[in-house]
């Protein structure tokens, strides 16, 4: 489904090159959830940027479907860290916004976007402008206004981070279940290793500046997950102890070398 083949990424400043990712490969199945974790600045948001045909590579190439991207596309979606919803327009209009960017008809549309809204729990709320609705909803609003076009990838990079911890929570949960009836592709970036496995079938761990993949683990706990579940809880506490040893070590790999 999404493939990198030997991604990398410089960006040219006003103090020099600044090298953000180094020899990215890595394979993302169809449906697959995959969550890409660690620190500030080692890369993920870039990583996401270069998948959705926001930036170019600097070196090797990023397919989806075994087609190069190259610009954005309709069967691509990215959802950010804020809402970004128009303060004028009312949930189900929101919801709706692409569908009338992409010239699609309103009419048929329309009862998708409130099957949407049911799912994400805002049935109700279709009238309701942004600034009605709390932090948590409004992010809801977002994620179904991502899913309308029934985008083929998912990206999104840190949607809770701006979130109470009892709120985050509960969009996790939500996340799983919108993912399990949609069955999107998800590249999903977080600082938070316990989100990342509570959501994710695979946790990418990227080292720090240059960003390079330091290793892939896998999450193999039933869904849907929850931290209120005292087997979740524990399966969850186990792989993010892996995961924290992983971000607390010190890259082995000499400055220059080529990361894998």
């Amino acid at each position: 489904m999404i493939r990198l083949s030997g991604v990398s990424r410089t960006f040219t400043g006003r103090s020099g090159q600044v090298e953000a990712l180094r020899g990215i490969d890595l394979d993302v199945a169809e449906g697959e959830f995959v969550a890409v974790l660690g620190r500030s600045g080692c890369g993920k948001s870039t990583l996401l940027r270069l998948i959705a045909g926001l930036l170019p590579v600097t070196a090797g190439q990023v397919e989806v479907d075994g087609r190069p991207i190259d610009r954005p596309r309709q069967d691509i979606a990215m959802l950010f860290q804020r809402p970004a919803l128009l303060p004028w327009r009312n949930v189900l209009d929101n919801v709706l916004l692409p569908v009338e960017i992409f010239g699609w008809s309103r009419s048929k549309h329309r009862q998708r976007a409130r099957d949407l809204l049911e799912v994400a729990g805002l049935a109700g709320f279709e009238k309701r402008l942004p600034h009605e609705l709390s932090g948590g909803m409004q992010q809801r609003v977002s994620l179904c206004r991502s899913l309308i076009a029934e985008p083929r990838v998912l990206l999104m990079d840190e949607p809770f981070s701006a979130l109470d911890a009892l709120t985050r929570e509960e969009l996790s949960v939500e996340l799983q279940r919108v993912h399990m009836e949609n069955q999107a592709t998800i590249v999903f970036v977080t600082h938070s290793i316990d989100e990342a496995v509570l959501l994710a079938d695979r946790v990418v761990v990227l080292s720090p500046r240059p960003g390079r993949i330091r290793k892939v683990v896998d999450v193999d706990i039933p869904r849907p997950r929850s931290l209120g579940r005292n087997a979740h809880l524990a399966d969850v506490a186990r792989v993010s102890a892996d995961l924290h040893e992983l971000l607390m070590e010190r890259d082995p790999e000499p400055a220059g070398a080529k990361g894998q």
